[in-house]
């Protein structure tokens, strides 16, 4: 496994552009499975998760080519297939948004229980609750989800998604995906109004789905026979743009960063602005896709920060922002409403100095003057985003072992980072002495 070596301390300057989004990127991928006739998506990152899901789609018949830009092409040959195996799907949650694309076109899928990052309970019952209420028959036999259409073809009902902790993002996006081929008209009440949903909606609409209300809680797909193939762009991905625009408030940064959805963090924006640091727009033709500047001034000042579903401030940034509000003039209060057990940051963050108290779902940061290097563990992908924050920020030397986290939502960070000044190395593993 590799290892990242950080010297802190030095600051940040220059420009960055934005890479596709892979919490769009994915279920598009798999709704590559709904039609026949090739799909092309421009703008795919280039991630441990989309090699596996790209792994997964060749197991499931779909024939793949991807070149340098990022442009990849999904062409269904085989639909003889329709399980998705454990060695896969282990590796990552997100393979679960498969299942509404093969049930609907197959007429069944059968899903491994999926894996990912270790930050809570993310249960696949909403999911499996959207098939039910479209007719599908649903078993569990040896750790894996069989998925039936009786009849070969799903029918279009009202089914409500809301969970204990909010809508359900990858389920939506299953759900909706399923519906495009079923029967009538389906009503996703208490949907994820996330742009990455947004985004699918485009794509399967491109396709010749008919889906109305993507972007607000009540999605209404209107079923049609068949889809066909599309060529689609990707989403920038705002939870890149939103870690490096907290580097730039926590390194003193002085970044530029194009290809910016803004439009899409306008609830970091203003906790940013807020804290300090200062986004100036400086072309926002398509406010997905605009240019910003980002500063800092002279202090970072305290926030509250509670997570929520879209709008509200991204759960996939709590991380990031709490290694910023380790250094604020006084004490910030982070309250974590999404996966209330995502905080296994806290304790690596305290080996570097930072002063942080956890009761239950809040944590209060009280702002230290510096913070120090030191050998830490990654513990999931949006933690590990923060330890390299809090590494290029402290004095002294910061290694952070089982970076694989962050390859899978991060194109080479190490190297976004080196060229706007960062002292970042990545390095064996095998090759660190043992951490103390």
């Amino acid at each position: 496994m590799d290892a990242f070596v950080i010297e802190g301390g030095a600051p940040l300057k220059g420009t960055l552009r934005v890479n596709g989004s892979k919490n769009a990127a994915l279920p598009l991928m798999a709704a590559a499975l709904l039609t026949d006739a090739p799909v092309t998506l421009r703008g795919v990152p280039r991630l441990a998760d989309i090699a596996n899901m790209r792994r997964l789609l060749h197991e499931l018949g779909c024939d793949e080519d991807h070149d340098d830009e990022g442009d990849v092409r999904l062409h269904v040959t085989d639909a003889s297939g329709s399980h998705a195996r454990y060695d896969i799907v282990r590796t990552m949650r997100a393979s679960v948004c498969v299942l509404g694309p093969m049930l609907a076109k197959r007429g069944s899928a059968r899903v491994s229980m999926p894996g990912g990052c270790a930050i809570g309970e993310r249960p696949v019952d909403l999911h499996l609750r959207g098939m039910e209420a479209l007719g599908a028959r649903v078993t569990l036999s040896s750790g894996d989800i069989l998925v039936e259409a009786p009849g070969g073809r799903l029918e279009g009902a009202r089914g409500f998604l809301g969970g204990a902790f909010g809508p359900t993002v990858l389920g939506t996006a299953n759900v909706m995906s399923a519906a495009t081929l079923a029967e009538g008209t389906t009503v996703i009440e208490s949907a994820a109004c996330e742009p990455e949903i947004v985004d699918v909606a485009k794509l399967l609409t491109s396709m010749g789905a008919r889906i109305e209300g993507a972007g607000t809680p009540r999605i209404t797909v209107h079923g049609v026979d068949e889809l066909k193939g599309a060529d689609h762009r990707v989403l920038a991905d705002r939870i890149e743009a939103g870690t490096y625009l907290i580097a730039a408030g926590m390194c003193e940064g002085d970044l530029e960063l194009s290809n910016c959805p803004m439009d899409a963090l306008l609830a970091l924006d203003d906790h940013l602005q807020r804290a300090g640091v200062s986004v100036e727009v400086l072309d926002d033709t398509d406010p997905l896709r605009a240019t910003v500047h980002a500063t800092r001034g002279e202090r970072i000042e305290p926030v509250t920060v509670t997570t929520h579903p879209h709008p509200g401030f991204p759960t996939d940034l709590q991380a990031q922002m709490m290694a910023m509000l380790t250094l604020a003039n006084g004490n910030s209060v982070i309250t974590e409403r999404i996966f209330p057990e995502r905080f296994l940051h806290v304790a690596e963050l305290s080996r570097m100095g930072a002063r942080l108290f956890r009761q239950g779902p809040t944590v209060v940061v009280s702002g230290v003057d510096g913070l120090v290097g030191a050998p830490v563990m990654a513990s999931d992908l949006r933690a590990s985003a923060g330890l390299v924050l809090a590494g290029m920020a402290a004095s002294g030397t910061t290694t952070i072992r089982r970076v694989y986290h962050l390859d899978r939502g991060y194109e080479r960070m190490e190297r976004t980072l080196e060229s706007v000044g960062a002292k970042i190395t990545r390095v064996k593993e095998q090759d660190l002495p043992m951490m103390g």
